[in-house]
């Protein structure tokens, strides 16, 4: 194996046209990973001011050709080197001989060593260059220079420094073929020599409480005659030692247990009985009462009975009796934008028209209880088979590598600084629970259990868990109410490294995904890069998290994972940084005035520069930066940390963030942002918020299929226009995907493009080559909530120039709709689409109805109000 400076790995094809666009030569070229084919690579060749990306695929032995223009004989080659040396020469079906290879970029120094990047890419070749055989070892001892100074552990760096001298003798067999790494296993073997003696004593003193609770035993174990007391330091029978003390302390606690229950069997000991007591019954919600002003100056108490169904209004000092109002005659509920405190409420009467009637809460956090009592109510009385809304809470939390306190229920009911919960409403039971956890040093089973029984402490109510998901530290949890146990369903799971080298765990993501009927969902909890300096090595670590974590549809693989879900969640320690003085912003924080301090938050400041989190929403923070806090109370940052480089200052920040991003023309609401201010263990604060978001069933047609004759449903397209960030002029198609197709269709060849615009090029295709596509079911109803995945890609690569998503409710109907969106690929804007389309549906399936959440809506404070509720609010 040796280091090509041409070789990138798996840069995205948007980095690697910035690459070549620098070098400006014709004839400059890289190879980078294929994104789609595995084990292919993609050759980028620059000429005249256009890139040009060609395949190199293996056959089934192994050996490498490119992919070029008809009538060029193939050339089969062994390793990549040979094959970029045989193009070097003219004439082999490229525009031009690869001439100038475009080098790696070094990576930037980290400044301490935490989140130091790997020491380069390696492709398969022959030889080692002599060059990379000092530079290698230069590198890696600069690095682990670094890392003695802040690990204890400094004998054991003597022996790795040592290996690093003479590491190239491994790298040597290894370019032989013989990848046993013998000088690294010598010098582990010889550093671990002391653990030999420490792991004999241990082993000695389990193996003799194990045989107490054993039956009789001869006095020799196996792993005796094995020879475990012998000084010999080989490697692997330091492994079996640590296998065997992992073995005898998971099966210690087993027969332990049998050997009391015999125990007590065998002599008839009487234990004191231990009543169980039945699980509790989901609490039923109380009734709650409401102060409200209604006109100027007249006062009303509303009380909210969610169990019966009804509002009752009973003004006060009037005189007149109350008025009850059915949860069924309650049509609609506008949310005054301008005054946050106010609410309208439409009601249907008996041959009459609907009566609106305007309330001003207390505060902004009263009406929204009222308006979640309310929806709660509709949900409870619709008599629906499947939900079509569902509530779901996200958590993130640095535990700072200490076990939490002993409850957490200000933080699992959202109670606490910005926009919490009120206390009418904090004790409403989630249908999902999402908590992501950094620094958790709590192990896995301990963790889940301690978070079950907080939430049946809390709720009366046994959570399910989904999934569990950890790396290293870094842990996420879903747990979902048992109803909905069974809605669940393809759950995956995944983790990806983006610590040193991106080879550890101390710094990465978890995720999971799954389908709740017909919705997907993917949650992905985070620890980025720290340091107030490392804004470069966050933005990388999103990028290397975005386009490495494997979830949902395999399918969609293709695709970026901002487009794989209905709904996507992204939270954890982002790690981003204020970028102000220290003593300015303890200044704005006393203040409260948070939005001074928004306005250099390192993430919003990247965002508005679409670096990272394209399209995603936050909620409005209004509550005091998470992060450096005293442990032990919340009342002081501590911003000094004594390092042995140095003082190292950590300002107050938002480190810790929730973020979403939705497929357009769907339902989500974000209820509550905000963090704790009671839990002091940690010097981060956990932060938490609630979300409303709606939900698809997974569709039954009111006919069997074939039970009559059906017309079927299609989606036609008049014309697609496509602009690219791009100096290739391929030419083009377009896939689509979606659940509501059998297969994937694709498009012809575009049938206009040109190159005015530098840096740009323009695609365009007709109706004549744009597919009709014919959805499985023509329900006006099924139709309405499913989604179009686009993604246009290079004829001769086949690789996506970029991804889009597309809603089919709003193209429903006899004319064309117009659409225009941005195309992404990567976590990377790429270029935009816009165009004509329109869905067919026959007659008789054009019926539908009113979802639970579109009976809220928002309404500005001088916009009349309807004679009837619209059908369908925005």
């Amino acid at each position: 194996m040796a280091a090509a400076g041409w070789y990138h790995r798996d840069i995205s094809q948007v980095v690697a046209e910035e690459l070549l666009a620098k070098a400006g030569r014709d004839g400059s070229f890289l190879v980078r990973d294929s994104e789609s084919v595995k084990g292919a690579y993609a050759l980028c060749l620059l000429f005249q001011k256009h890139v040009y990306t060609y395949r190199i695929l293996p056959d089934d032995e192994g050996l490498l050709s490119v992919q070029t223009i008809q009538g060029i004989q193939a050339k089969c080659f062994r390793t990549l080197p040979d094959l970029i040396g045989a193009y070097q020469h003219p004439n082999n079906g490229l525009v031009t001989p690869l001439l100038h290879p475009v080098h790696r970029q070094k990576p930037a120094e980290a400044s301490d060593g935490e989140d130091a990047r790997g020491w380069g890419h390696m492709v398969p070749c022959a030889g080692t260059a002599p060059s990379s055989r000092t530079h290698i070892p230069q590198q890696l001892h600069q690095r682990l220079q670094e890392q003695v100074h802040s690990s204890p552990a400094s004998d054991f760096m003597g022996f790795m420094a040592e290996y690093l001298t003479h590491h190239v003798q491994d790298l040597e067999a290894l370019c032989q073929g013989h990848p046993q790494l013998r000088h690294l296993s010598t010098a582990l073997a010889t550093a671990c020599r002391a653990l030999h003696s420490e792991i004999d004593f241990t082993l000695a003193g389990l193996e003799t409480l194990a045989r107490v609770f054993d039956a009789p035993v001869s006095p020799h174990s196996p792993a005796r005659e094995q020879g475990f007391l012998s000084s010999d330091p080989d490697l692997e029978l330091l492994l079996n030692k640590i296998s065997t003390v992992n073995h005898l302390l998971s099966s210690l606690e087993k027969k332990v247990l049998k050997s009391l229950q015999e125990m007590v069997s065998r002599h008839n000991l009487a234990l004191p009985s231990v009543a169980v007591p039945p699980l509790p019954a989901a609490r039923p919600l109380a009734v709650q009462n409401f102060e409200v002003k209604v006109g100027k100056s007249q006062h009303a108490a509303l009380t909210v009975d969610v169990e019966s169904g009804t509002v009752t209004i009973a003004k006060r000092g009037s005189g007149s009796p109350e008025e009850v109002i059915p949860q069924d005659k309650i049509l609609q509920l506008i949310k005054y934008q301008s005054v946050q405190s106010k609410v309208r409420l439409v009601c249907a009467r008996e041959n009459q028209k609907n009566l609106s009637r305007d309330f001003i809460f207390p505060s902004a956090r009263k009406r929204e209880a009222f308006c979640q009592l309310l929806q709660l109510m509709k949900i409870q009385h619709s008599n629906l088979d499947e939900p079509e809304i569902i509530s779901v809470y996200v958590g993130t939390w640095n535990m700072g590598s200490t076990p939490p306190p002993r409850s957490l229920a200000s933080w699992l009911t959202s109670r606490g600084l910005g926009r919490a919960q009120d206390e009418t409403t904090a004790c409403i039971p989630h249908d999902i629970y999402v908590i992501g956890t950094q620094e958790n040093s709590l192990g896995d089973r301990e963790w889940v259990e301690f978070l079950c029984a907080s939430l049946k402490t809390l709720m009366a109510i046994d959570y399910r868990v989904v999934a569990l998901q950890c790396l290293w530290s870094i842990k996420i949890v879903v747990l979902v109410k048992p109803e909905h146990q069974r809605r669940i369903s393809h759950v995956h799971t995944s983790s990806v490294k983006t610590g040193i080298a991106n080879t550890l765990g101390n710094k990465g993501a978890v995720g999971v995904s799954f389908l709740f009927n017909g919705t997907s969902f993917g949650f992905v909890n985070c620890h980025l890069a720290s340091g107030s300096e490392k804004t470069h090595r966050r933005n990388q670590n999103y990028s290397d998290i975005l386009h490495s974590l494997a979830l949902g549809d395999k399918c969609l693989a293709g695709f970026d994972l901002t487009l794989r879900f209905t709904h996507l969640f992204w939270f954890g320690d982002l790690n981003y940084r204020l970028d102000m003085d220290v003593q300015d912003i303890l200044t704005h924080i006393v203040k409260k005035e948070f939005q001074a301090l928004l306005a250099v938050d390192q993430l919003n400041l990247e965002r508005e520069k679409n670096k990272v989190f394209l399209q995603f929403s936050e909620g409005d923070i209004s509550f005091p930066p998470t992060y450096r806090y005293e442990r032990g109370t919340r009342d002081t940052y501590v911003w000094q940390k004594s390092k042995p480089t140095g003082m190292r200052i950590n300002v107050p920040s938002w480190c810790d963030r929730i973020l979403w991003k939705s497929h357009p023309e769907t339902h989500m609401v974000c209820n509550s942002y905000g963090c704790t201010d009671d839990i002091v263990t940690s010097d981060h604060s956990p932060v938490f918020a609630t979300f409303e978001v709606g939900v698809t069933s997974q569709f039954v047609p009111k006919e069997a299929p074939g039970s009559s004759p059906e017309a079927l449903a299609c989606i036609e397209w008049e014309s697609i226009e496509v602009m690219l960030k791009t100096t290739s002029h391929s030419k083009c198609y377009i896939e689509f995907h979606s659940y509501c197709l059998e297969e994937m269709q694709r498009s012809g060849e575009n049938t206009f493009q040109n190159c005015d615009i530098p840096g740009f090029l323009k695609l365009g295709w007709s109706s004549k080559h744009l597919p009709v596509l014919n959805p499985i079911l023509p329900d006006l109803e099924y139709l309405g909530d499913q989604h179009l995945l686009l993604s246009v890609k290079g004829v001769e690569s086949c690789e996506s120039f970029g991804e889009c998503c597309l809603a089919l409710r709003s193209a429903i109907g006899t004319t064309a709709q117009q659409f225009e969106t941005f195309l992404f690929h990567r976590g990377q804007e790429t270029g935009s689409v816009r165009g004509w389309m329109r869905v067919r549906v026959p007659r008789g399936q054009c019926g539908t109805r009113e979802r639970l959440y579109e009976w809220i809506s928002f309404e500005e404070e001088d916009a009349e109000p309807a004679a009837e509720p619209p059908m369908c609010p925005k």
